[in-house]
């Protein structure tokens, strides 16, 4: 099942959470992405019956395995794109909002292509 965009920023937004928190809940990712707890709420049960999430008794979000490597790609892209666009001279505000657009809609060949390109 293709993810929207909505759905991969949530994705996202556990993840880098997870990183810096060591545990996610939906409150977290509400407060980290400005969203009302029911626009939330809604999102996770989404992710949920997609597979994407797991909702511990103790109201812990953990990725699954999918979850985990659709997270772990938009977060590559992003980071990768946020570094590229400051080097190209953008400041860090605009690089890291612009990356966020560009993430989601830049092909995997194309994203591959850029990272061979600027390795060489």
């Amino acid at each position: 099942m293709a993810l929207h965009e909505s759905g991969e920023d949530y994705l996202e937004a556990i993840l880098m959470l997870r990183k810096e928190k060591g545990y996610v809940r939906s409150i977290d990712v509400a407060q980290h992405l400005g969203y009302s707890k029911p626009s939330v709420s809604r999102a996770m049960s989404i992710l949920k019956a997609s597979g994407h999430i797991v909702m511990e008794k103790d109201g812990r979000l953990e990725l699954t395995p999918s979850g985990e490597q659709v997270a772990q790609e938009i977060y590559e892209r992003h980071r990768w794109l946020t570094q590229w666009l400051i080097h190209m001279g953008v400041t860090p505000e605009v690089a890291a909002e612009d990356a966020c657009k560009i993430e989601h809609d830049i092909s995997p060949e194309t994203f591959r292509c850029m990272k061979e390109h600027l390795d060489k």
